[in-house]
């Protein structure tokens, strides 16, 4: 069932409310990409390349910003809740591919969650507390959700504010590298040396699937087209100056962490930049630069739940999912079953795995999404509309699923059996909806 098929249907259905500015935007988008990667994988991006942290990264924002101009040029046009289910509803006809591409997105965004709650309620969080990691990471969860529901515009507002203080805590890092050079006990040659014995251009490949992990979240934000103001001018600069400004701050952090520590330092930690910290002689309290990178998290965990239950709402207008998930709260308009069904699910997969094993996960299913919106970029050429909207040349979506397909190239046997494994209960969710619908409605 198309969407416009289904407002016809239910005019008197609440509607989301356009309470997105642009500034609001541009900070759901930089907090989204600013958020628990950064903080974590650039030890183990640095013991796949060596010193040069910075060119993956590069590398990663390049394939970052070719597939978001194709969703720049989407969402301009079709500017509705769903997102990429959406796009391919429109583009391939297919109600399957549809829902298998809103699915992967969702199974990303709830296992992201999940990890993000077991990062929340590790080391960082064991400098304040002691208490169980998965106590820590349920009762974390809930918060979330209970923010996620009390409305978009409160969900943006703390957005805002913790926004702010993760991109301090990644300016800290360069600030400490900068004091380090001052004293002398910096080496810039570090930044530029890749490791001993390998090829440099796989390992950077390499490399770059990690740093693609710490730019995946841009692509949440076209799950919100439908409470955008101006939309159709507001979202692509919003999108483009959030990831350029994730990239210079990430290249930069990359470049101080290389010059600050030896290699064999930066590796052997899972806090890598709190190390930075440490070794600057910066004299910063720990438990500061501890703080921030729980923000960090945090931050990442509610932008995602967001955007998950706003795609489980589209999906569930659109058919694809069971119809209650489109429930709105009609004082706060927010869509409270999807919030509460996507929160459970986040909490039952803390129970499943660690944070790089659902790291891995997400990137996967992420690059099915992005394949299918980078086709769906070219085959609706043909589907004009009146309305003015942003257009990217046709060689950045075929550039862009060269790059999905390369990173697809770095993915372990055990990630591909666990994203099939998450397709496969898709399709199953599928065939039963399309079961339980017909009776439903006969009923």
């Amino acid at each position: 069932m198309s969407e416009s098929s289904l407002s016809q249907a239910e005019p008197s259905k609440p509607s989301l409310r356009r309470a997105v500015t642009g500034p609001m935007l541009f900070l759901f988008i930089l907090g989204d990409v600013l958020g628990a990667g950064v903080y974590a994988l650039a030890g183990t991006i640095a013991g796949q390349v060596g010193g040069a942290i910075w060119v993956p990264l590069l590398v990663a924002l390049f394939f970052a910003m070719l597939t978001a101009g194709s969703y720049a040029e989407l969402v301009t046009k079709y500017p509705h809740a769903g997102a990429a289910s959406v796009f391919a509803e429109k583009a391939f006809k297919s109600p399957l591919i549809s829902f298998l591409v809103g699915f992967c997105m969702l199974a990303a965004a709830v296992t992201s969650a999940a990890g993000l709650s077991l990062a929340f309620a590790g080391d960082y969080l064991a400098a304040f507390i002691d208490v169980s990691p998965h106590w820590a990471a349920l009762v974390f969860l809930l918060v979330i959700a209970l923010l996620n529901a009390r409305g978009i515009k409160e969900s943006l507002g703390a957005n805002m504010v913790m926004t702010c203080v993760e991109l301090s805590g990644l300016l800290l890092v360069v600030v400490a590298a900068a004091w380090c050079f001052q004293s002398g006990e910096a080496n810039l040659g570090r930044a530029f040396e890749f490791k001993p014995g390998i090829n440099p251009m796989l390992a950077v490949l390499g490399a770059a699937l990690l740093a693609f992990y710490s730019f995946v979240g841009f692509e949440t934000s076209a799950n919100l087209a439908e409470e955008i103001r101006g939309v159709r001018k507001v979202y692509p600069r919003a999108l483009f100056a959030a990831l350029i400004v994730a990239g210079i701050v990430y290249m930069a952090v990359g470049i101080a962490a290389s010059v600050v520590l030896p290699m064999d330092k930066l590796t052997a930690t899972s806090a890598p930049l709190l190390e930075v910290v440490r070794a600057s002689g910066l004299n910063i309290p720990p438990q500061l630069f501890a703080f921030i990178a729980l923000v960090a998290v945090a931050n990442g965990a509610l932008l995602t739940m967001v955007m998950a239950s706003r795609l489980t709402y589209g999906m569930a207008r659109m058919g694809l999912l069971p119809e209650p998930l489109s429930r709105v709260l009609p004082k706060r308009r927010t869509p409270w079953v999807a919030i509460i069904a996507s929160t459970a699910v986040a909490i039952a997969l803390t129970l499943t795995g660690t944070l790089a094993a659902l790291a891995e996960t997400v990137v996967l299913l992420l690059l099915f999404v992005f394949l299918s919106t980078n086709l769906a970029v070219l085959v609706l050429r043909r589907d004009t509309i009146e309305e003015k909207h942003f257009r990217v040349p046709s060689w950045v979506p075929v550039l862009a699923i060269v790059s999905c397909l390369i990173l697809l190239s770095q993915q372990s046997l055990d990630t591909w059996l666990r994203g099939g494994a998450l397709i496969v209960l898709g399709m199953v969710l599928y065939g039963c909806n399309r079961l339980v619908a017909p009776a439903v409605q006969a009923g």
